[in-house]
């Protein structure tokens, strides 16, 4: 039963990178709106570590609000990019419980909570930040690259009894993101501050980088990724 992926939907088309030798470790990454597992597989690849296994799900695909109900690859419906936009508060939690049963289906597997790390870029990031902090299980850290987080208004309370307070965060944002502005970035970097242990939340931008990624910043997820999991 250990090695069905069936019972966990996200899992049967998950783009996944098997390590080069024994896996020790997982990172699950999600991806931006409107994308798939590949790009972040592939992106993930140039930086993998040969003990851990990376996988990289499908968000489903339904009609996103904020893009005039058109259907597309989203973890949960988007009214809009600020602050105080309304939030799919429904959405959000059962995306963040279905991220959670890959989080169990790898701990059956063998690999303990504090050898995965959950990451995601835009939209993904923002999933990633969500899930983890309301994970009933101590997790290695979070990547959260160009993203907010989710229903801020709930917390620290929404903090599943503080069981991730000593998570790592790297959060890193383009300095000229258009989409989600880098000022956006710093607002969720204070209140994961107030959520989690504040030295552990690193904010991290990127001059001239718009809503995408950069060399430096993945072999700043590189470093990050290879000092919470180490080889052992």
């Amino acid at each position: 039963m250990c090695g069905n992926n069936m019972s966990v939907p996200l899992l049967a088309d998950a783009v996944t990178v098997s390590g080069a030798e024994r896996e020790t470790a997982v990172v699950i990454f999600l991806h931006g709106l409107g994308d798939t597992g590949h790009s972040w597989a592939d992106a993930l690849s140039s930086i993998r570590l040969p003990y851990v296994k990376y996988i990289c799900p499908h968000a489903p695909r339904i009609p996103v609000t904020l893009n005039m109900k058109m259907v597309m690859p989203s973890w949960f419906d988007l009214m809009g990019l600020t602050p105080d936009a309304p939030e799919d508060e429904a959405g959000i939690k059962k995306a963040a419980e279905n991220i959670k049963a890959i989080i169990e289906h790898e701990m059956k597997n063998g690999i303990p909570p504090n050898r995965i790390i959950l990451g995601g870029f835009s939209q993904g990031g923002a999933l990633s930040l969500y899930t983890a902090l309301t994970c009933q299980h101590q997790l290695a850290g979070i990547v959260a690259l160009s993203c907010w987080l989710p229903l801020h208004k709930a917390f620290p309370q929404a903090a599943n009894n503080g069981v991730n307070k000593d998570i790592a965060i790297l959060q890193c944002h383009g300095e000229m993101d258009p989409m989600i502005p880098v000022r956006f970035g710093a607002l969720t970097a204070e209140k994961l501050k107030s959520v989690v242990t504040p030295t552990k939340v690193q904010f991290k931008t990127y001059p001239g980088v718009m809503h995408s990624s950069c060399p430096q910043e993945m072999m700043a997820v590189k470093e990050f990724i290879e000092k919470l999991l180490p080889r052992i």
